[in-house]
């Protein structure tokens, strides 16, 4: 069939196709490129996260482990430990060591307990078996929290100043009434906290 005289014919000019396969293009870049930012903020969210959740479980198991401190001193084979240790600086050694009694749960024994920070930027927990252990018996190392650049601890004393030892004097009784927990994370963030002991 013929087209009518004078009639025109319809269709697209090349001029038209280009300019929809530009605006076709630059809409899938834009599409692109806003899957990629919500894919790589998705992944952000989910690495900060993660790191927030190891932050509440290390505070939440060390408020656990200083909520249970006993006043129990401990035999050793030097003679004996206080039942609260906490050490201002500590190139080798628990930064804080103290005898914890069992829990509620009786998922566990009274044991002693410490904590430090290590060269790798861990904080590690420290178990004895017990809290009367056999001459140069060690602890198991356990790494509870990673990425940590400084971890520091003060004790509140009965005249309600902090110290950075425990015991400061030897009138000190044998646990403080709180401890304050610090921590800087190798991302920068610094954490607080406050535990008061029973």
């Amino acid at each position: 069939m013929r087209a009518a005289p004078g009639a025109a014919a319809r269709g697209f000019t090349l001029i038209e196709l280009l300019t929809a396969l530009l605006v076709l293009s630059l809409l899938a870049l834009m599409s692109y490129r806003g899957l990629g930012a919500v894919l790589d903020a998705r992944d952000h969210v989910g690495r900060e996260t993660e790191k927030w959740q190891r932050v509440a479980a290390f505070f939440a198991r060390f408020k656990r482990d200083v909520e249970l401190g006993s006043p129990r001193p401990v035999r050793s084979a030097a003679g004996s430990a206080p039942a609260w240790r906490g050490e201002a600086v500590t190139p080798a050694g628990a930064r804080l060591e103290f005898s914890r009694f069992a829990s509620n749960e009786a998922v566990d024994a009274a044991r002693r307990v410490g904590y430090r920070l290590n060269e790798k930027q861990e904080i590690e927990l420290w178990l004895w078996p017990g809290l009367d252990v056999a001459p140069d018996t060690l602890p198991a190392r356990y790494p509870v929290l990673a990425g940590v650049s400084s971890f520091e601890l003060h004790y509140l004393s009965p005249t309600l100043v902090w110290v950075d030892a425990w015991p400061a004097s030897p009138s000190d009784p044998l646990l403080p009434r709180a401890v304050r927990a610090r921590i800087v994370l190798v991302s920068g963030e610094e954490i607080e906290r406050v535990f008061a002991l029973q």
